[in-house]
């Protein structure tokens, strides 16, 4: 590992005990920042309302940290949006922002058409999945940018079991076999050609919160890939020392199958591929097996080559900040 990325482990690598809430309170009342929690949902009817209700009890009824919370539905069939206004969320349907230019399948195009119906100052970004949540992964990874004035983004890391079925955290033995995208693609490719990246513990996570100033600078990959993506275009941008992680302990959520793993896996390479070399990549597709009645099937898959400017390029982002 370089020497500057075991000094950034010591520098800019904190538990979420680091900083009481109180502490992160005074912060931002001194400061002055605002703070967005925005969760991208597609189908989580069953654990987005926790989330909402966790938060808004939490962090804005009982310690006033979060100034907003916003659901971003991408097209929900079941009562995903109901429950998260229930809950005390802003429903916003990805479709109704930036009509436009149409939207297309993927996370990374919900997170950046949320930067245009949030005001924070600081986005924290937050997997409507989660199961057991604890405000804790909010104030976690927001905490820094409100104490440290040279950190501008912030992923949560944390513990990941492949399953409660296996029963156990407590035995040790699965703790870190979620995950799996992360140490079969992402880390190699951190490790061999960002290697100032390879103190990330959770590269690929879901969680994490940075400054409204860096997001707008960025680029978005409109899929799987845009985790990857925004940690090497921050890197370029701000700077390892203004990147930082937070433990925030264990993250349970549902996982998926191989066959959608392998497609998460392509998008992220085409995304790495793309910032290597801004190459153009002859097939960006992906072909996959199933045993069918005859024996083994093909399925073939597109895989997410599109990218979204950076959101300070869009004239309604640039009419909003002037009105």
């Amino acid at each position: 590992m370089l020497e500057e990325v075991d000094h950034w482990l010591a520098t800019r690598s904190w538990s979420v005990t680091d900083r009481p809430l109180h502490r992160i309170l005074a912060a931002k009342q001194r400061t002055g920042q605002s703070v967005s929690v925005v969760l991208p949902a597609l189908n989580e009817e069953e654990t987005v309302g926790d989330i909402v209700a966790i938060i808004r009890h939490d962090l804005m009824q009982q310690a006033p940290l979060v100034d907003e919370i916003v659901v971003v539905d991408s097209g929900s069939t079941d009562r995903t949006s109901e429950i998260a206004a229930r809950a005390g969320a802003r429903v916003v349907h990805r479709d109704d922002i930036l009509p436009r230019i149409p939207a297309v399948p993927g996370k990374g195009e919900v997170l950046w058409r949320s930067l245009l119906v949030t005001s924070g100052d600081i986005v924290c970004f937050i997997d409507a999945d989660l199961k057991e949540f604890s405000a804790d992964f909010v104030s976690g990874i927001v905490g820094p940018l409100l104490t440290e004035p040279g950190v501008d983004l912030v992923k949560a890391m944390y513990d990941r079991p492949l399953g409660t079925e296996l029963n156990s955290l407590a035995s040790g033995k699965t703790a870190g076999q979620g995950g799996r995208v992360t140490e079969l693609m992402a880390r190699p490719l951190l490790n061999m050609h960002w290697p100032q990246l390879a103190g990330f513990v959770q590269p690929l996570g879901g969680e994490y919160a940075a400054r409204r100033s860096l997001l707008e600078q960025l680029p978005f990959p409109v899929g799987y890939g845009v985790e990857l993506g925004m940690l090497v275009d921050a890197l370029h941008l701000v700077g390892l020392d203004a990147l930082a992680q937070v433990d925030v302990g264990v993250r349970k959520h549902r996982h998926q199958d191989g066959q959608a793993l392998g497609r998460m896996a392509a998008a992220i390479y085409r995304t790495a591929q793309l910032r290597l070399a801004r190459g153009h990549l002859i097939r960006p597709s992906l072909t996959q097996f199933e045993r069918g009645e005859d024996g083994f099937e093909p399925r073939t898959y597109s895989v997410d080559t599109e990218e979204r400017p950076p959101m300070a390029e869009i004239a309604e982002y640039a009419a909003r900040r002037v009105a």
